[in-house]
């Protein structure tokens, strides 16, 4: 039987992966979270996810290792997470009232083996007005958060007009990728 380690500090992560039935270990791993500048937008989630995987320890026989990262992308411009409470609103305002890409890449790795995908989601905004956006930045603090917001959160529950694609892809984890890997 696999030892399922996850790599990931993400509440949700954990939440989800739990939800999925599986028993694992919760690692962390530390690497800095860079990618070059060539990569197509749809490839960066992906790349950060392998990144994260190949800075873990060497795996010992019979372990999984499971990382992921999440980028949120507008018109093919990456909005990483938020510095501070203006970075989010900008971001937020940038949003409003358009369809952007949440792009999540999965990394299994065991001695012998990787695989990494990627999935992606395309979420609508409804239009956001900026008591909203105040109310939802001081209230959920969204700064650990890739585009500042959490789909599971009073701004997914409120704005969000139309997804297409995994709900999950979206938190964070792509459990349909994972449940099938």
């Amino acid at each position: 039987m696999m030892k399922i380690l996850l790599a990931s500090n993400s509440p949700r992560r954990k939440e989800l992966l739990k939800e999925l039935g599986f028993d694992f270990e919760v690692v962390s791993v530390d690497c800095d979270e860079l990618y070059p500048d060539y990569l197509e937008v749809d490839q960066v989630a992906a790349y950060l996810s392998e990144l994260k995987s190949n800075a873990f320890r060497a795996l010992n026989e019979g372990e999984l290792l499971i990382t992921a990262d999440t980028i949120v992308a507008l018109d093919e411009e990456i909005l990483g997470k938020p510095k501070n409470e203006v970075h989010a609103k900008e971001m937020l305002q940038k949003l409003s009232g358009k369809t952007h890409q949440v792009y999540t890449g999965i990394t299994l790795k065991t001695l012998s083996k990787t695989i990494t995908k990627t999935d992606v989601a395309h979420v609508e905004f409804e239009a956001i007005t900026n008591d909203e956006l105040d109310f939802y930045i001081h209230k959920y603090r969204p700064f650990d958060k890739a585009g500042s917001y959490g789909i599971q959160e009073w701004l997914g529950m409120a704005k969000i007009k139309h997804i297409q694609g995994s709900f999950y892809t979206i938190m964070g984890l792509p459990t349909h990728l994972v449940y099938a890997l």
